[in-house]
């Protein structure tokens, strides 16, 4: 038998509203108790005394059982989390900055206190693909997991690609609808696709990874000859998040624009919806497809981890517990396209074995190897407006990877 939650809500956003819309009618044995907000002046549909803007009044309220956190203020959601879980209470949240920057540390108070922290909603919306690789995929080996994490730069890419769009008209789209912040360097520039792949390789691999070391770079010098470039080869460009195991023991990742043929999964996935492939050695390539932004998708993933609270559901973060001696690395070659002005930029990056190259006034690329160290070290050189990086798709693998692969594919056959 299920047992009552009585919620203490912070922020009523899209996704608050959006939770709240869900709940609204069904009968699922919770009650939302207080609602804490930032503007006290602004207009809402409930009632007044619901709403408080004292943080004290949700997590001193001995009545409270469980706190839902939805606001985006990264720090200011860790201390509500933190406290949260050391009074005893249990948290659902869908914040991924404060969640991948501080996971080691929660999980140390999520045992420390008996309670228990769910966060299905801070990674690609609707997609439950937390849940799977904790539950599903608990034993398996998993050679990768990528795909489309973030919708803003997703549906700016489908407008580019599909309608002929340039990059400035979707993205004041996105905006306009609600998709992408004034500021959006958090979702175009990979930032948040980061976020999220951190905490998903937290479940994939049981590595708890400090997004300041995963790489990651965005879509917003994308120009009119690298879209024509892929359109010549019959590509899309995605932005796509990836961790990828390159040896028993060794995982990358990191987050850049992709060129996506025609036969992969992520080719057709459009619009704000997002797209996660895992790749297993025993499962094989699996698929999940859904709506990665939205009061109602993320609403309805919140919706679910409060659920499970119900009946005291908790992640058991077993890879992490297993200490597998996986380790997170950036010793991993990879095969880029890279568009610049000037040929320093081709020479610090060190890219080698080149196998194209194009050289017009207005347009240079190469195509070539880059260890992704070079491309963690350089950093400031590849955010410059004249430069536009991205991934073939295609590795280059040290000896000793090449034989530790092996032979793992060798047990699993």
């Amino acid at each position: 038998m299920s047992k009552k939650l009585k919620i203490g809500l912070f922020g009523f956003g899209v996704v608050g509203q959006g939770l709240h819309d869900i709940i609204r009618g069904q009968d699922l044995n919770l009650e939302i108790i207080k609602i804490a907000i930032k503007n006290a002046d602004k207009k809402r549909t409930l009632d007044a005394h619901l709403f408080t803007t004292d943080h004290d009044e949700l997590l001193n309220n001995p009545e409270i059982n469980t706190i839902v956190e939805l606001i985006d203020d990264a720090d200011v959601a860790y201390n509500i989390v933190k406290r949260a879980l050391i009074s005893g209470k249990n948290v659902v949240s869908a914040n991924k900055k404060m969640i991948a920057t501080h996971l080691a540390e929660l999980v140390d108070l999520q045992e420390k206190h008996n309670t228990s922290l769910l966060y299905e909603g801070s990674v690609c919306g609707s997609i439950p693909i937390i849940r799977n690789l904790e539950e599903y995929y608990d034993n398996e080996l998993l050679h990768g997991i990528s795909g489309i994490f973030n919708g803003s730069s997703n549906y700016i890419l489908s407008k580019i690609f599909n309608e002929n769009l340039e990059y400035g008209v979707a993205l004041k789209q996105a905006q306009d609808l609600g998709f992408a912040e004034t500021n959006p360097i958090l979702d175009v520039g990979g930032y948040d696709p980061k976020f999220k792949l951190a905490i998903a390789t937290a479940h994939a691999y049981g590595l708890f990874i400090n997004p300041d070391k995963i790489f990651n770079i965005g879509i917003q010098h994308l120009s009119e000859n690298d879209i024509r470039f892929a359109r010549e080869k019959n590509f899309k460009i995605k932005l796509v998040p990836t961790a990828r195991k390159i040896s028993t023991k060794q995982v990358v990742t990191y987050v850049m624009p992709k060129f996506v043929k025609s036969d992969d999964f992520l080719f057709n996935v459009e619009n704000e919806y997002n797209g996660v492939t895992v790749q297993a050695a025993f499962a094989d390539k699996q698929f999940f497809f859904g709506k990665g932004a939205g009061g109602h998708p993320t609403g309805a993933a919140v919706l679910s981890d409060i659920a499970a609270l119900r009946y005291d559901y908790r992640y058991e973060y077993k890879k992490y517990h297993q200490h597998n001696g996986l380790e997170h690395t950036d010793d991993v070659s990879l095969e880029v396209y890279l568009r610049y002005t000037h040929e320093y930029t081709v020479e610090k990056l060190q890219i080698e074995n080149i196998v194209e190259r194009f050289t017009r006034d207005d347009y240079k690329y190469v195509i070539g190897n880059i260890n992704l160290k070079s491309l963690l070290a350089n950093r400031e050189l590849l955010e410059q407006k004249d430069v536009f990086i991205a991934h073939t798709g295609k590795y280059t693998y040290t000896e000793e990877q090449i034989q530790t692969v092996a032979k793992e594919q060798a047990l699993v056959s």
